[in-house]
């Protein structure tokens, strides 16, 4: 058996792996370590894991994972977001499915806070689900509205995910930033065009408000949601004016994010503790996937397996065909796997691909974090489907969400489409970036 059939009988041992729901951390590991010593030596084998953890814990770079995520965790336990629906509520009125329409809206302002699907999701499913089934709407419209619109954590920037993507494919984290913004503005226009059509074509999927606001109450809404935009435009505006690094804003959005809450008078020592608990269990959970997909890189490098995939998949000089292929390859991995799981698992595999099509990886990387915001609501695991079932309980069904998720999925396939055939729409940003 030659390298590469090792490599690749490593690959479907780790799928197998994975079936058998062993955490992909340690299943990534076990193939790369077993792998390489088969390939090589069993001291090879022990050098790098010994030396991949530290060289990648190590890079200065990755500290942005724990700061912008205590930044969202801070953001959320300050209170920073939670007259966020009623705020969004009372600005939106009067258009055809307002309250979803607020939804989508307050998750993606919520979601350039927090950096994460599944905190966008959990915490409006609880504020924004349960008022709009009080007021009549179709329970599919109402949490397919906050589970799709939970997944622009993953595109708005400040993303977690970008972040990872970034340091893998070794690309300008900030440039990826910007990249997001319009793709993530895109997404969420799509979410609301969809949800006033359905709504004006069948009103009773969403029931118009009675109320209609006062002046008063919008000056009012105005007031609520002025944290989350001066902390979105004090992160992202530094780092596209350059006055601080990507690295350096997750600090900054977290002391930003302090500072307005001692403004608001909303501080509180205890909530600080519990945010700080939570960005290290979750940047730890992220750091052992993380070190098991970088293992696995060496070894699928040692095996030629990328190299031979290239001579396999780039029969021809389209990007276009190179990218759909990915992203069949990526929305069918979505119905079973995890985001931060996909990504690592088949970076090491598939960006020598795109390094050798010649693809701008600034453009793909917004491709593949939509395409990972898509798996986040597509059965049979859709994560953000399961989160928002176990915060409202017995209100709705599982069938109910994700029949409700479908409509928002075939917008996002729309939005797809666009960033595909429009790679403009992610790069013109960071084009004019210094």
């Amino acid at each position: 058996m030659d390298r590469v059939e090792m490599g690749l009988v490593g690959i479907a041992v780790l799928l197998l792996l994975l079936a058998l729901r062993v955490p992909i951390g340690v299943g990534l590991a076990l193939v790369a370590f077993f792998g390489v010593a088969i390939v090589t030596n069993g001291n090879v084998a022990f050098g790098l894991l010994s030396n991949v953890p530290y060289e990648f814990i190590g890079d200065w770079s990755l500290s942005a994972v724990p700061m912008f995520m205590f930044m969202g965790f801070l953001a959320t336990e300050m209170k920073l977001t939670s007259s966020l629906f009623g705020a969004m509520r009372i600005l939106l009125a009067g258009l055809p499915g307002s309250l979803a329409v607020s939804s989508v809206s307050a998750c993606a302002m919520f979601a350039a806070a927090s950096g994460s699907s599944v905190a966008t999701s959990a915490s409006m499913s609880r504020i924004a689900v349960p008022e709009m089934l009080k007021l009549g709407y179709n329970p599919g419209l109402a949490t397919g509205a906050v589970a799709s619109a939970g997944t622009l954590g993953s595109l708005i920037p400040p993303s977690i995910l970008m972040v990872i993507f970034g340091i893998f494919a070794e690309v300008s984290i900030g440039k990826l930033f910007a990249a997001g913004i319009l793709p993530g503005i895109l997404s969420a226009i799509m979410f609301c065009l969809m949800i006033i059509i359905r709504a004006k074509l069948n009103p009773k999927l969403a029931p118009d408000m009675v109320e209609k606001p006062s002046t008063a109450d919008r000056i009012w809404a105005l007031r609520q949601i002025w944290p989350l935009p001066l902390l979105v435009v004090g992160v992202l505006g530094g780092i596209y004016a350059g006055i601080f690094t990507p690295t350096e804003a997750g600090a900054v959005g977290s002391g930003l994010t302090v500072l307005i809450a001692l403004v608001q008078r909303n501080f509180n020592w205890m909530r600080a503790w519990t945010a700080a608990r939570q960005a290290v269990e979750g940047t730890a959970s992220i750091f052992i996937i993380a070190v098991g997909a970088g293992l696995f890189a060496r070894f699928m490098a040692l095996t030629g397996v990328p190299d031979f995939l290239a001579g396999s998949f780039l029969t021809s000089d389209s990007q276009i065909l190179l990218i759909l292929q990915l992203s069949l390859l990526f929305l069918l991995l979505g119905c079973f796997i995890d985001s931060i799981g996909i990504m690592l698992l088949t970076l090491p595999i598939i960006l020598p691909l795109l390094h050798q099509a010649d693809v701008s990886l600034i453009w793909f990387g917004v491709i593949l974090i939509k395409l990972l915001e898509i798996g986040l609501v597509t059965p049979p695991v859709g994560l953000n489907v399961f989160v928002m079932k176990s915060s409202l309980g017995n209100l709705v069904t599982l069938p109910q969400i994700f029949r409700g998720v479908s409509w928002f999925i075939v917008a996002d396939l729309v939005t797809l489409g666009l960033l595909i055939a429009f790679p403009a729409i992610s790069l013109w940003l960071p084009s004019m970036m210094r």
